[in-house]
């Protein structure tokens, strides 16, 4: 029973796990990234959408300055970077287009908030990178972009 089992679980397809990986991981990051800005929310769980031009919220320097710290970049560039990087690689990632070089980016901010800022945050951030460890390797699946392309030009 126990290799019956076994059996039935190893029939789960890489694209199906690469999928729910994509929507899940695509969700934290994106709203991280909304909770930065105003004037643009896109929620397609919820239905609620604002199209408008985004700017930093007023609360988000101040974070950056006090709470995150980071060395070496300035709390304002760091905290535009960021936010741009919080939409435009999740946005990539859900439609699965250059979904491993996304996932690298996330990987390496991922890696940047649990060694600088929240480093007692480990079993949030190793879930998110497990996640995004798994897109680097095996690819965004056959629902994607990628998989497209890859087809089409291959």
């Amino acid at each position: 029973m126990l290799q019956t089992f076994i059996r039935l679980c190893s029939r789960i397809p890489d694209s199906l796990i690469a999928f729910v990986g994509r929507f899940s991981i695509a969700a934290v990051f994106w709203k991280s990234g909304q909770t930065k800005v105003e004037g643009f929310v896109i929620d397609i769980v919820s239905g609620d959408i604002q199209l408008g031009w985004p700017r930093l919220s007023d609360s988000v320097i101040p974070l950056f300055k006090e709470e995150y710290k980071l060395p070496l970049v300035p709390p304002e560039l760091a905290a535009t970077m960021a936010t741009f990087a919080e939409h435009l690689f999740p946005a990539l990632i859900l439609l699965g287009l250059a979904t491993r070089l996304s996932a690298f980016a996330l990987l390496g901010m991922t890696m940047t908030i649990q060694l600088l800022v929240y480093p007692g945050a480990y079993p949030t951030h190793g879930t998110w990178a497990a996640v995004l460890l798994f897109l680097i390797a095996h690819g965004p699946g056959k629902l994607s972009i990628d998989h497209w392309i890859a087809r089409r030009f291959a």
